[in-house]
């Protein structure tokens, strides 16, 4: 059975809180126009605490996010392995190859544009037992200062692109860098998608170093955790290597030795 979509859209206590700011901080002018300086600066203030939010991937305050599985989920030993960015036909070949030989699976985030470049790709993808999830359309850089006619536009082409593909919509999104807005969340609700973040990365679309993201890596692999790595945008060792490559089979074989299982982002709501 398919998991039921998220609730309908409540605002979070910051949005809340932060509508009040903005409520008292109008009354405040009104009744006093000599404090409208005052007034200003705290809307302003508050303006700036919720930008910084939206800057924080891991952050809950703007509305539900994975940062980590469900406690049903780590209990059971489980931990989830997301791939962003791809499908990528160079790289997402191999990356499945190795999670084949260690039988896991893994949870892709891919951008919709290139699924629709690559579409038998993807249909490898839920082939061999993975998921394919939402990463948005086009992945532009300035989706967090979006407004909802835009969030909604890009992650509604996504899920039409991505279901057409491989036969299933997408349950899960991840922003473009994991950054967002308050204008994410109702969308999401509305789509009946969930926000997934992470509890773990290596940075490896910027570290070419293989060692040091795995160290970063291993250090956070537990049971409940979400590993960020990517196929799409790989940062290429000295040698011209992927990073995944090369750091994939060393977390694969630690999360087998501490008998922790790698499944995807929708096994874990079971």
């Amino acid at each position: 059975m398919m998991p039921r979509p998220e609730p309908r859209w409540h605002a979070s206590p910051l949005i809340r809180a932060s509508l009040a700011v903005h409520g008292l901080a109008l009354a405040a002018a009104v009744a006093a126009p000599a404090l409208w300086p005052w007034a200003l600066a705290a809307a302003v203030a508050n303006h700036a605490l919720v930008a910084g939010v939206g800057l924080w991937p891991r952050s809950h305050w703007l509305g539900p996010n994975w940062s980590r599985l469900p406690a049903a989920a780590t209990a059971r030993n489980e931990i989830a392995l997301t791939i962003d960015d791809g499908p990528d036909p160079q790289v997402t070949p191999q990356v499945l190859d190795l999670l084949d030989r260690y039988a896991a699976r893994a949870t892709f985030f891919c951008i919709g544009a290139k699924a629709a470049r690559y579409p038998e790709l993807c249909r490898e993808i839920v082939r061999r037992g993975h998921a394919v999830e939402n990463h948005s359309q086009h992945h532009r850089h300035n989706f967090s200062v979006m407004g909802p006619r835009g969030m909604a536009r890009e992650l509604q082409a996504a899920q039409d692109t991505l279901g057409a593909i491989t036969g299933r919509r997408p349950l899960f999104f991840r922003a473009p860098a994991g950054l967002r807005n308050p204008f994410l969340e109702p969308v999401l609700a509305r789509m009946g998608l969930r926000l997934a973040s992470w509890s773990v990365r290596g940075f490896d679309t910027r570290v070419n170093n293989a060692r040091q993201v795995t160290g970063k890596l291993l250090h956070g692999l537990k049971a409940g955790a979400i590993v960020l790595l990517h196929d799409g945008n790989a940062a290429r060792t000295p040698g011209g290597v992927p990073v995944i490559l090369e750091v994939l089979p060393a977390v694969l074989a630690c999360a087998a030795a501490a008998r922790l299982k790698p499944v995807t982002l929708t096994e874990a709501l079971a």
